[in-house]
C-alpha cells in the first residue's frame, strides 16, 4: 500500500498509487505521490512518466474520514497543501506525464489528470468533482483543462460525472480502451514520447508550460482559500458529514456576516 515507482521499459517510469479500498489519499499519500513524480521526472534516464493506480479506481480524492477524525484544522491544511504539492508535481514534472485512468476519477483525481500532459482512459472511467457534496471547493482549475467552460461550470455545480468517451469527444482524452488494455495503451503512448531526445523533450515540456494561458498553481491556490472559508463558516462540516444530502441548514442566502454569526453560535454550543 502506498506509492511505488517501476520502470517497465527504457525511458518510461510508472508511478502507481495504491491506497485501498478506493484510492482516497490521506495527507501523507499526496506528499508521497508528489515526491515520486518529481523523482521520476528528475531521473535523466526517464523521458516520460505514466501515472496509474491499483484497485477499483484511479483516484477518489481526499480521505474525508481522516479529516472527520481530526479535532482542529490540521488535517484540512495538510490535505490542501498535499493536494497542491501533488498537482504541482504532475504539472512541473520535467518530462511529459501520461495519466492512465480507470474506474472513478473524482476530486483530487481531476487535479492529477487535469495537470497531466495526456490521458489514456479505460472504457469504465468516469470523471467528476463532487466537491460541493463534500463540503469543499477546488479543482475547477483542472476540470477546465478537460472540458469547455460552461460544461465545467455545470458539472461543478451539479457534482455530476462524465465518461471517458465524452471527454474523448472533447479532445482531452487521447484514447479510450477496454480496461484490460489500459496499461498497454498508456505504455505505448509513453514509449512514443520517450523515443524523443531526452533533452529536447524536457525543453518542450518547459516551453509548453510557459505558454499556458492560466497559471494552474495560482488558480488552484485561489480556489483553496474558499475551501478554508467554507470550513471556518461551519458549512463544510455539515455538508461533509451528510455527503450533501441534508439541506436543512442551507446557507446559500447567507451573507458573510451571517456565516460568521453561525460559526460563533457553533462554538458556544
Amino acid at each position: 500500500m502506498g506509492v511505488s515507482t517501476s520502470v517497465p521499459e527504457e525511458g518510461v517510469a510508472f508511478v502507481t498509487v495504491d491506497f485501498p479500498p478506493v484510492n482516497a489519499l490521506p495527507v501523507r499519500g499526496w506528499y508521497e505521490l508528489a515526491a515520486a513524480v518529481r523523482a521520476a521526472g528528475a531521473d535523466p534516464s526517464v523521458r516520460c512518466v505514466v501515472l496509474t493506480a491499483e484497485g477499483r479506481g484511479f483516484n477518489a480524492g481526499v480521505d474525508i474520514k481522516e479529516m472527520q477524525r481530526a479535532d482542529g484544522p490540521e488535517a484540512l491544511i495538510g490535505a490542501n497543501r498535499g493536494c497542491y504539492e501533488a498537482f504541482a508535481a504532475v504539472y512541473e514534472c520535467e518530462v511529459p506525464v501520461v495519466a492512465a485512468v480507470h474506474g472513478f476519477c473524482l476530486g483530487g483525481g481531476i487535479g492529477l489528470a487535469g495537470n497531466a500532459d495526456a490521458i489514456v482512459a479505460a472504457d469504465d472511467a468516469t470523471f467528476g468533482l463532487p466537491e460541493l457534496d463534500r463540503g469543499a471547493l477546488g479543482a475547477a482549475t483542472h476540470l477546465a483543462r478537460l472540458v469547455p467552460q460552461h460544461l465545467m461550470r455545470t458539472l461543478y455545480y451539479t457534482s455530476r460525472t462524465v465518461t471517458a468517451h465524452e471527454l474523448h469527444r472533447h479532445g482531452s482524452v487521447w484514447s479510450v480502451v477496454p480496461r484490460d488494455r489500459l496499461t498497454g495503451a498508456a505504455l505505448a503512448l509513453a514509449q512514443e514520447i520517450a523515443a524523443k531526445d531526452g533533452y529536447l523533450i524536457r525543453l518542450a515540456k518547459a516551453a509548453i508550460n510557459g505558454i499556458d494561458p492560466v497559471d494552474v498553481r495560482r488558480s488552484y491556490r485561489f480556489e483553496q482559500g474558499f475551501t478554508f472559508e467554507a470550513n471556518l463558516s461551519g458549512v463544510a462540516g455539515r455538508v461533509r458529514d451528510t455527503f450533501g444530502t441534508d439541506l436543512t441548514s442551507d446557507t446559500t442566502s447567507h451573507s458573510h456576516s451571517d456565516l460568521d454569526s453561525d460559526s460563533d453560535k457553533e462554538r458556544q454550543t
